[in-house]
């Protein structure tokens, strides 16, 4: 194993406590860092960070961002790697995920233009379970319906709902695990399948490539999975969909999780009311599939252009609906009122939804709960 240097002392050992806890915190740093680093650190932070707000009218003008702007960015980040003295287990994490998610983008491109949903569920479900019945008949009709579903290409659940789907409408993100992991055989040896090392970037395409997540009754994973999406959505990293837990019609699996949340994280102040109408829970295939029709009734999609909140919207929003939601949901606004728009230049480069109406706000980022309510007002009234 190769030797690597011993980070330099933040301060000196030989100082007493009361003399370490006196000494400024930048002094410290300062005493620690090498010469260079102020000049590094001003290469290689993102100039984002520095900018003014982007409502701003002194925002200044940056080149406009290419594919070969951000190709010759990652070379740039990759050759920095040597002059970083990287550890070589770093670097092999890094090559690996970048080969994944290249490879993944690749496969998903040619579909893009189809919606997708992804389930799911414990590996472990037998295929007499009524869990697996239920994904069975969820995957056939959002095929029937034109949607794609996607799974972890594994046993149980995943293969439940791909044998519903059928091979044509079925896309799986295998990850490869010393048991228990293989490829079900409907998705097994398809071009659509794609293999993965690590769990990151397999989530990551479970979230970014699909419209709609569906659980069935699973184990730590798929907490992990459903936690992960709901954090996500809630925080804004994401932006809003439909997630939809099915419970077998005679058991309380998602039940009891919506009361565990209710009854602890609720109660304790560490989620918001709101919040618990990120999710459905239902017993039912029927209204799952519902619940996702039905979220894209009126609503399309969403983005930020400018700071601001911009709804595409499938329908058009009658004067008496914008009057009832900006007296009923102005608690989303930081300032000003929902409006409608037309798509913003900045809007280009999605030219299908270009003619799409729109509404606009001002909106205070922290309320994502209460905008679903919003959303689910709309989709119902538009």
């Amino acid at each position: 194993m190769t030797d690597r240097p011993n980070p330099p002392h933040e301060f000196d050992p030989s100082q007493s406590h009361q003399e370490i806890l006196s000494t400024p915190h930048e002094e410290l740093l300062r005493a620690a860092a090498p010469q260079d680093l102020a000049g590094r650190m001003s290469d290689e932070i993102p100039d984002d960070i520095f900018d003014p707000d982007p409502i701003e009218p002194n925002r200044q003008q940056r080149a406009p961002v290419t594919l070969e702007s951000l190709i010759a960015e990652i070379k740039q980040n990759a050759d920095k790697l040597s002059r970083d003295n990287a550890a070589l287990g770093d670097v092999k994490i890094l090559a690996r995920a970048f080969k994944e998610l290249r490879y993944a983008f690749k496969i998903f491109t040619p579909y893009r233009h189809v919606r997708k949903v992804t389930v799911f569920g414990s590996a472990r479900t037998r295929p007499d379970h009524p869990s697996y019945q239920q994904s069975v008949e969820f995957g056939r009709r959002m095929a029937a319906l034109g949607w794609m579903v996607v799974t972890g290409a594994g046993g149980g659940i995943m293969e439940g709902a791909h044998v519903g789907a059928g091979r044509d409408m079925a896309m799986g993100v295998n990850i490869m695990l010393p048991f228990e992991q293989a490829a079900n055989p409907i998705i097994a040896k398809d071009h659509k399948l794609i293999n993965l090392k690590y769990f990151f970037t397999r989530k990551l395409l479970f979230v970014k490539e699909v419209g709609a997540i569906v659980l069935f009754p699973g184990g730590f994973g798929t907490q992990d999975e459903c936690f992960e999406t709901l954090t996500l959505i809630q925080t804004g990293k994401h932006e809003l969909m439909p997630i939809v837990c099915v419970d077998e019609p005679n058991n309380d699996y998602w039940g009891k999780w919506r009361r565990y949340l209710q009854d602890e994280l609720l109660s304790e102040g560490w989620i918001s009311p709101e919040d618990l109408s990120l999710f459905k829970v239902t017993n039912s295939v029927d209204a799952a599939v519902e619940e996702i029709l039905h979220f894209f009734r009126a609503y399309h999609g969403m983005r930020f252009v400018r700071g601001r909140l911009v709804l595409r919207l499938n329908l058009t929003v009658s004067d008496d609906l914008l009057t009832r939601l900006n007296d009923e949901f102005s608690d989303l606004l930081e300032a000003g009122r929902i409006e409608r728009a037309t798509a913003h230049r900045l809007e280009s480069d999605e030219p299908d939804a270009i003619e799409l109406p729109r509404l606009t706000m001002q909106f205070d980022r922290k309320k994502v709960g209460r905008l679903r309510q919003m959303v689910d007002v709309i989709n119902n009234e538009a």
